[in-house]
């Protein structure tokens, strides 16, 4: 050991902004079980006060299998239109300059801020009867509000923000380079986009369409409004769940409701294998 070794001070730990990992962590933990666990806990315990008969019965009764059939129908319906118009949005935000893009950029993110139950109305006031858009469809036996198109119309309008944020950023770091040396190698436009521009963004798309279709399921109140509530036509599993709670049935409610979470608990652990797949292939492309 030399003399500069010995007269070198001791190295300090660097000083965190935050307090220590056990802290954080045991706050953490603290807050998501108050916020999260527990009222999820509640839920299905309370579903266990009925037999496997009972809870069979509630969750599989003809009037709320149509409502699964319409909310996840409607919900995946929706999600595979805004993947094509979502890219096609995220497409026209990344790779063109016109005037009033950054208007058109900060419309997206509308259904974000604005309230569902506006978002229904306003649809309802659109697509009605006598509604701006309405009054011209009706007449030539196109119907949308209080139909299960209304339904899917109204999921596609919530869901986009998804899709074209998830796609964006992808297609924002995206190397040009690329593109352009498989046009100076003879491809076509259609063969650059399925064999360079496509498999870049599939994982981007795969997330963003899981997420659309997560957020579709447990809407309501931007369907409420517009669905028009017809048990086994237009009546979704969410305006079950209000009016089993409002006939007092909280069992039966909490059971269609594990129902809704089993399969929304699904979809979130491939959004997170989505996810994860996305960050393996861009830290292996980098």
């Amino acid at each position: 050991m030399t003399a500069a070794t010995l007269a070198a001070p001791p190295r300090r730990a660097p000083r965190r902004v935050l307090p220590g990992f056990r802290l954080t962590l045991g706050y953490t933990l603290f807050y998501l079980a108050l916020i999260v666990l527990i009222p999820l806990s509640a839920l299905i315990f309370k579903t266990f006060t009925l037999t496997l008969e009972q809870f069979w019965a509630a969750v599989s009764s003809p009037r709320v299998v149509a409502s699964y059939q319409l909310t996840f129908g409607a919900s995946f319906l929706a999600a595979l239109v805004n993947v094509v118009f979502g890219l096609l949005v995220a497409w026209v935000l990344v790779r063109y300059q016109f005037p009033g893009k950054k208007i058109v950029d900060a419309l997206v993110d509308l259904p974000f801020a604005l309230p569902t139950a506006v978002a229904g109305i306003s649809l309802t006031a659109l697509l009605a009867g006598n509604g701006w858009v309405g009054q011209y469809l009706e007449p030539h036996g196109i119907k949308l509000a209080f139909t299960p198109n209304g339904v899917v119309i109204a999921l596609i309008f919530i869901g986009l923000p998804f899709v074209v944020r998830t796609v964006q950023p992808v297609l924002e770091d995206a190397e040009k380079e690329l593109e352009e040396a498989a046009t100076c190698l003879g491809a076509t436009r259609w063969q650059t986009f399925t064999k360079v521009i496509f498999p870049t963004i599939a994982p981007a798309l795969l997330t963003g369409f899981a997420m659309a279709f997560a957020r579709a399921i447990g809407e309501y109140g931007s369907v409420i409004f517009i669905a028009g509530n017809m048990p086994m036509i237009s009546e979704i599993t969410p305006l079950i769940i209000i009016g089993k709670l409002e006939q007092y049935d909280y069992a039966g409610a909490t059971a269609v409701a594990v129902v809704l979470l089993v399969f929304s608990f699904v979809l979130l652990l491939v959004i997170n294998a989505l996810q994860s797949w996305q960050r393996s292939r861009t830290g292996s492309t980098s």
